[in-house]
């Protein structure tokens, strides 16, 4: 009987402490690739209780100059287990801001956030060579970065737009446009590159 209470205390014990799981963190520019040294990361986990919810960091720290962190968490049974990243500044997209263990962003224990500085952008849409109120254009933005479109834009007669700088993430854009005049559709399309803080003009003569 004493054999088996001192068998169960180590199982209770040894249950207690855990499973090790390695964990890297790595933080990159969606746009570039290149890393960002120098963020904030932190580990925390969490557990329900009669109190409500209970946090506890497991880990902190900043990321290496590759932009990578390394830590062993001891993960127990009843809690859930996150990671977050500071953003750099200036930031207009993050993949996901935090990140849970046994998530699909968990890919055997590594952890990449994807950040993208803010760039600026301009829309002037003019119909240089209007014949009637027919007259159609429809036309949209892609952020080839990551393949996130928006919907088209359709607007008809002799239609003038000077927009206003907006702030939108750096990287890769296209914009695609099918004019339609006396019948006859024509499609374009034009590709450019934003800079972090770049303030650009892009406009469609039609």
């Amino acid at each position: 009987m004493k054999n088996i209470f001192l068998l169960t205390l180590i199982i209770i014990v040894f249950s207690s402490c855990g499973k090790s799981k390695e964990v890297k963190i790595i933080a990159k520019n969606a746009a570039t690739g290149t890393s960002y040294a120098g963020l904030e990361y932190v580990v925390v986990s969490s557990r329900t209780t009669s109190n409500g919810e209970k946090y506890r960091t497991e880990a902190s720290g900043t990321l290496n100059s590759n932009g990578e962190a390394m830590v062993s968490i001891k993960q127990k049974s009843g809690r859930t287990y996150s990671i977050r990243v500071v953003e750099p500044e200036n930031t207009c997209y993050n993949k996901q801001i935090t990140q849970f263990f046994d998530s699909p962003f968990d890919v055997n224990g590594t952890f990449t956030f994807e950040f993208a500085e803010c760039a600026f952008l301009k829309l002037s849409v003019h119909n240089v060579n209007c014949i009637n109120s027919n007259d159609e254009i429809k036309f949209r933005r892609l952020w080839i970065t990551t393949n996130e479109s928006n919907s088209f834009n359709t607007q008809i007669g002799c239609f003038q737009y000077d927009g206003d700088y907006f702030a939108l993430p750096m990287g890769q854009y296209r914009y695609e446009w099918e004019v339609t005049k006396n019948g006859v559709t024509n499609s374009y399309d034009s590709t450019f590159l934003l800079d972090a803080n770049q303030y650009f003009e892009f406009t469609i003569n039609y």
